[in-house]
């Protein structure tokens, strides 16, 4: 199976990286949830890092506690520039390299970069294979199934296996499909026969159930926009695949205590104006599906403070308790 993860408990789980949403301060907050958890840093500019850009150093950074394991996650096009950060990433500390084969976003596809490698995967797996024998730390892929289809999909992993990565993280749909439709896990569950590293799962997880049927014969799960609403869904995950009761959904208090203990981090790594402006789409997902949603949306995507942040939620939590007692 491979040396990468091999301490942690069986089936792996991944928070799936994430731009805007998987920094720092959010990722400590799952890793003490269930310490279990493969942590992933947001999308990084492989040729940024090699410029010295302070602003993608800086989130860069990491806890002491994200190790065991944490890896960078790298977008780009060029040998030389992942050559180049993944140097900076050994001598951040980091637990490994992550390259990013599956953003559909048109900004990063039309750079030639995320998954518009997919297209050449020959040319990809030549510059995984530089990088590999120039760094000290496993170089892991997440990928999608193709750009436009799947068909060349098995070929793609097996060269990037050939290519020396140490795991492959596969999202169940092309960069044509972006998020539309269903997550096709029988891909998926198709390279794993072939082969040898650790293949983790992705897509449309929202559930500890769902995590459990979606696995098969993976050797993981990694779970994302589920992750952003319920922190709680990798201790849920962990004890459904022991076969134990399956903790049920803190209330909404806890999870208003998780986001204030989120903002106060955040306040610490960035300031609190930064911080609360780079917080508020984390507490849009929060209200979504609760009485009076839209107005407490509209003040939290405002908010500027950390005590107008606590007097909204404040406001959430006896909002709830009138609707309960009604």
């Amino acid at each position: 199976m491979g040396k990468l993860f091999a301490d942690l408990p069986r089936p792996l789980l991944a928070l799936a990286p994430m731009a805007g949403y998987t920094e720092s301060p959010f990722r400590r907050m799952v890793r003490e949830i269930e310490s279990s958890t493969i942590l992933v840093s947001e999308l990084l500019s492989a040729e940024a890092l090699r410029r010295g850009s302070e602003k993608t150093l800086r989130m860069a950074q990491f806890h002491p506690s994200e190790k065991q394991y944490f890896g960078i996650q790298l977008f780009g096009a060029s040998a030389e520039a992942f050559v180049a950060a993944s140097s900076i990433i050994e001598d951040l500390g980091a637990d490994f390299i992550d390259l990013n084969f599956g953003c559909p976003s048109p900004k990063i596809i039309n750079s030639g970069n995320g998954s518009a490698l997919l297209q050449d995967s020959s040319a990809s797996a030549r510059m995984i294979e530089t990088l590999v024998a120039s760094t000290s730390l496993p170089v892991t892929v997440k990928m999608r199934l193709g750009f436009y289809s799947d068909d060349d999909f098995l070929t793609t992993c097996q060269n990037f296996e050939s290519a020396g990565i140490s795991a492959l993280a596969v999202h169940g749909r092309t960069t044509k499909q972006k998020f539309s439709g269903q997550a096709d896990w029988e891909k998926i569950y198709e390279a794993k026969e072939h082969l040898n590293i650790p293949v983790i799962g992705n897509g449309d997880i929202d559930s500890a159930e769902t995590a459990v049927a979606r696995l098969q014969n993976l050797d993981g799960v990694m779970i994302g926009r589920a992750a952003i609403r319920n922190p709680w869904i990798f201790v849920q995950c962990r004890a459904a695949f022991a076969g134990k009761p399956i903790p049920p959904t803190p209330e909404l208090s806890a999870l208003l205590q998780f986001f204030r203990r989120h903002a106060e981090l955040s306040i610490e790594q960035k300031g609190e104006k930064w911080a609360m402006m780079e917080l508020r789409k984390h507490f849009a997902h929060l209200v979504r599906g609760m009485p009076g949603a839209a107005q407490f949306r509209e003040r939290l995507i405002r908010v500027e403070t950390f005590p107008e942040l606590t007097e909204i939620f404040d406001a959430i939590s006896a909002s709830v308790h009138t609707q309960n007692d009604v």
